[in-house]
């Protein structure tokens, strides 16, 4: 049987608090167009419950991240390129999904939560590529 390591739990927390991030996000903008037909406000009250899970899980993201960073010597220009390209993509993301929860317009909120869907998206991408 193979044994738990610290490495083990890091990767894990990440591993989790991305499935909340990314998979909740999309799995949100798969449901509101049927929670808008259920009743007004309905909505609402599901992003912020998503919310309530959501950014302790970006939290999570960014503190395991730099741990990851902490515990990875690997000193390859292109991984050190990939690694910066993914720091920008989760700052788009988070400060994308910031800005989606304070948008007042339905095209705004459509805007941002795309663009903090697709950027969460392509730092997944980017971590599994970093991980291969």
């Amino acid at each position: 049987m193979l044994s738990v390591s610290l490495d083990t739990v890091r990767v894990f927390l990440h591993v989790l608090a991305a499935t909340i991030w990314v998979g909740g996000q999309f799995t949100l903008a798969f449901l509101v167009p049927a929670l808008r037909r259920t009743a007004d406000g309905v909505t609402k009250v599901a992003a912020n419950a998503f919310n309530r899970a959501a950014w302790p899980a970006f939290a999570v993201l960014v503190a395991t991240g730099v741990w990851n960073m902490l515990a990875d010597d690997n000193d390859d220009p292109a991984f050190k390129a990939t690694l910066h390209v993914k720091l920008g993509v989760v700052v788009l993301s988070g400060v994308t999904a910031f800005l989606h929860t304070r948008a007042k317009s339905k095209k705004a909120m459509a805007v941002l939560g795309a663009l903090s869907g697709l950027t969460a998206l392509a730092a997944l991408f980017l971590g599994v590529l970093l991980s291969a």
